[in-house]
């Protein structure tokens, strides 16, 4: 069941995405501008609809024993998918597991390991308990920022980049939201390719959309509001993102 929010619920879920550590329901009255108190009962509602979920602390991995990262991105059937998504997680090294709605590539596992040898039987043991493993790519960093259409000064940030993750071999992953007006939005990824709007080093990997997954194809059309997954490989031009309408920092 959805949970309908309103604008004091966009505000706070918008502060405690930007550092839940740091924000106390003290600290998020000054951004929200209501009573602790409504904080609080705000935080305890969204926690009983599921709206928040656990709180998981962001770590640095390579700080901790110089450890490596590692993005396994894995292929299981439609009937192994339920029973295997959550079995990586007896593998030790392994710290988080995405599971796409649709596509080929619809598990992606995260994991740690001391050094590639490490990495190499994590590999081995997620082969062993019947998933395929399509790609992998060490991870150099990642960036998260809070969703700014739940920012009431969301207008005035400019940039709809929500998600970045560098990976080796010249290749990223970023996650950015379609505006109102861009290029893009209301053609098919067709249209988008034979008007250049896309550059052969970007890669539509997944769109979101009314919570909702999607795996696009050619004949899907782009919407503003749609959380885009891309893949960017080599040296991709920083004008890509005009396409979206995310290259001009207000």
């Amino acid at each position: 069941m959805l949970h309908r929010l309103d604008d004091i619920d966009r505000s706070i879920l918008y502060t405690l995405s930007r550092d839940a550590r740091r924000n106390s329901a003290t600290d998020i009255v000054d951004h929200v501008q209501v009573s602790a108190q409504v904080v609080r009962n705000r935080i305890k509602q969204l926690g009983e609809s599921s709206v928040i979920k656990q709180h998981h602390p962001q770590i640095d991995y390579e700080r901790v024993d110089g450890l490596l990262t590692n993005l396994f991105m894995c292929a299981t059937s439609t009937n192994d998918r339920k029973r295997l998504t959550r079995q990586p997680f007896q593998i030790t090294g392994v710290v988080n597991i995405r599971e796409i709605m649709t596509g080929h590539t619809n598990l992606q596992i995260t994991a740690t390991g001391h050094d590639t040898d490490g990495i190499s039987q994590i590999a081995r043991a997620i082969t062993d308990i019947g998933v395929d493993i399509e790609k992998e790519d060490l991870v150099r960093r990642e960036h998260v920022s809070p969703y700014r259409k739940f920012d009431s000064d969301g207008a005035q940030q400019g940039s709809a980049i929500t998600d970045f993750v560098s990976l080796a071999g010249d290749a990223e992953l970023l996650e950015i939201t379609i505006e109102e007006g861009a290029d893009i939005a209301g053609k098919t990824f067709e249209e988008a390719n034979a008007n250049d709007l896309l550059d052969e080093d970007v890669l539509v990997i997944t769109i979101e959309r009314d919570n909702v997954t999607v795996t696009p194809c050619g004949k899907t059309t782009a919407k503003a509001g749609d959380a885009v997954t891309l893949l960017l490989r080599g040296d991709t031009d920083a004008e890509f993102r005009t396409t979206f309408g995310a290259g001009v920092e207000g």
